[in-house]
């Protein structure tokens, strides 16, 4: 090709690339594109989008303070965390040198911390309505500051299976933030997302190598959103509905430590969390507290207070249950768990607590569930069915009677006839070992 035809492509070739790049600032320079697109975009595009001209510069990082309202860092690289100990013999970690003088804290919490001083000195971080750390190295001191400053804009906040976390110290923060004495405003936080799982993190399909070097930037980055877009279309289409209205059964899988029914209930109507307490009637806070006979706590059982890991519907005797439904719409706010996954066009708890419509799960189109722990189910819940009697339609048997019962399943099972089985049926006994009757048998060989 001769030079002139080379000079003549390349002029088209940067031509093509800058209408595109102008068709993608026109575009993003419409807010409502703007505020709906940003929200799925790494920090790290936003960044190289923002440092190809001045106008987007101007635009994302000096025009639009709520850029960065949004923020995930869990695909920021410098934000991982793999060393498995802090080494004192000398190690160099990321240009600190390592020794008796760094503090855990420093040690677990320095690339984040790091992030953090980069984005203050950006004028970023007080932007930042909603921070999303999951799976990261979160210290209780780091998270601690975060909730004492007064600078600090973060609302909701989702440190769902972080590392490094000391779950007493973070409990006794969050009490102390929530304190009746505290100062008037504070903490800013309003929301934790904690006891969940995390997100899974949307993947994004890479072009071929051909095509991405034939394709300008802003078309790719178009390419991109797309698919993203696809994809939560079909998880959506796919999903089962929201956790707590829409699933029934186990809902928080984290094994649950003494002491966090006591933070939740401290931090009632000033913090809201991804789980409630407990309404069943053997706890204080619930509306059928001495109103309805329950059954006797097992040792690890006995605290007033219970942390809901489960979701039941109405019992599958009555369809209702003692304490009723926790209703959206009519419960209070303080009553309703975080939902996931964490909101991505608003900051606002109401939009962290609200059901996606489909996930109406009754005839009289409410969104509503039973918040319960495993100690309120226990014996009165099937895992395989997930049916479950209320305590006032039926009281868990004594051990003695529990065994009668389980004879009788095993004999029926075996085909005893009519007059045989009579003899067992009392006190009849609905669920054995996490199982129901009508589920025992159907597994039972006979």
């Amino acid at each position: 090709m001769a030079s002139g035809d080379l000079g003549h492509q390349h002029t088209r070739d940067y031509l093509e690339t800058s209408n595109h790049t102008s068709n993608l600032f026109g575009l993003l320079s419409n807010n409502l594109v703007l505020y709906q697109t940003l929200p799925y975009l790494p920090v790290s595009a936003i960044l190289n989008i923002a440092a190809t001209s001045r106008p987007f510069r101007d635009l994302l990082l000096h025009g639009t303070p709520s850029v960065f309202r949004h923020l995930d860092l869990t695909q920021v690289k410098t934000a991982q965390f793999d060393i498995d100990g802090i080494d004192h013999g000398g190690q160099v970690w990321r240009n600190v040198q390592v020794d008796e003088n760094l503090t855990e804290d420093d040690f677990y919490s320095g690339p984040l911390r790091g992030i953090f001083s980069s984005l203050r000195r950006r004028n970023i971080l007080q932007d930042v309505g909603t921070l999303v750390l999951d799976g990261l190295s979160v210290t209780s001191e780091f998270l601690n500051d975060i909730l004492i400053d007064p600078e600090s804009r973060v609302r909701i906040l989702s440190v769902r299976e972080v590392k490094n976390l000391n779950e007493r110290k973070l409990m006794q923060s969050l009490r102390y933030a929530c304190r009746p004495s505290r100062t008037e405003g504070m903490p800013r936080l309003k929301a934790l997302y904690y006891f969940g799982k995390k997100d899974a993190a949307p993947l994004l399909a890479a072009p071929p190598a051909a095509q991405s070097a034939a394709t300008p930037r802003g078309a790719n980055i178009s390419a991109g959103w797309n698919q993203k877009s696809q994809q939560s279309l079909k998880e959506s289409i796919a999903g089962d509905g929201d956790d707590w209205y829409g699933r029934k059964g186990r809902v928080i899988n984290k094994r649950i430590i003494d002491g966090w029914a006591e933070t939740l209930l401290d931090c009632r109507e000033v913090l809201q969390f991804d789980t409630v307490l407990c309404t069943g009637p053997r706890h204080r806070n619930s509306p059928a507290f001495g109103k309805t006979p329950v059954t006797p706590a097992s040792a690890n059982g006995g605290s007033p207070w219970g942390v809901a890991t489960f979701a039941v519907g109405g019992c599958a005797s009555c369809g209702s249950a003692p304490e009723g439904f926790t209703v959206y719409g009519s419960a209070r706010q303080q009553d309703l768990p975080l939902l996931s996954p964490v909101p991505l066009h608003s900051s606002n708890v109401k939009s962290a607590t609200r059901p996606a419509p489909t996930t109406v799960n009754n005839l009289n189109g409410q969104h509503e569930f039973v918040p319960r722990c495993l100690e309120c189910i226990r014996e009165r819940y099937c895992f395989s069915c997930n049916q479950w009697w209320c305590e006032a339609c039926y009281q868990v048997p004594s051990r003695e009677e529990m065994t009668l019962q389980h004879v009788h399943i095993v004999d029926e099972a075996n085909g005893l006839n009519d007059h045989e089985l009579a003899a067992f049926e009392q006190p009849k006994v609905k669920v054995r070992m996490g199982y129901c009757h009508d589920c025992v048998l159907k597994v039972t060989p006979r």
